[in-house]
């Protein structure tokens, strides 16, 4: 979580009051995964990040990180607004793999120059890196 911003805890219960056992944060969190095949996995989630990567793990989704398992947590930032994670998922899922991996790398100075190239070399990628 970036600095300055505000994390309540929020526990999710049932109906009649009894715990989910969901847990979730104010806003969520974008998120990027590299699975056991070297692909990426980009998505998006109001749990915790620990609970997300367990549930992949676990095969709780079917799709794309289930027959790739398993999968490791290599970047995430939390944002106020969900409806905003949402929008860079959407973003982050259109970059080719050397970009998103400058920005797992943290090499923010790369990223302008790697967007100028998107002419060059092979398609955009899609969450699978």
């Amino acid at each position: 979580m970036r600095t300055g911003q505000r994390s309540s805890l929020i526990l999710s219960l049932s109906k009649d009051g009894a715990d989910t056992g969901r847990t979730m944060f104010d806003g969520a969190y974008l998120y990027m995964l590299r699975c056991a095949d070297g692909h990426y996995y980009v998505g998006t989630t109001r749990a915790t990040l620990e609970r997300r990567v367990a549930e992949h793990n676990a095969g709780a989704f079917g799709g794309y990180t289930r027959a790739r398992r398993p999968v490791v947590l290599v970047w995430s930032q939390h944002f106020a607004n969900i409806t905003d994670a949402i929008a860079m998922e959407r973003r982050l899922k259109g970059w080719r793999r050397d970009k998103k991996e400058a920005l797992v790398r943290g090499d923010f100075a790369s990223l302008p120059a790697l967007a100028k190239n998107r002419g060059r070399g092979p398609h955009p990628s899609t969450s699978s890196g």
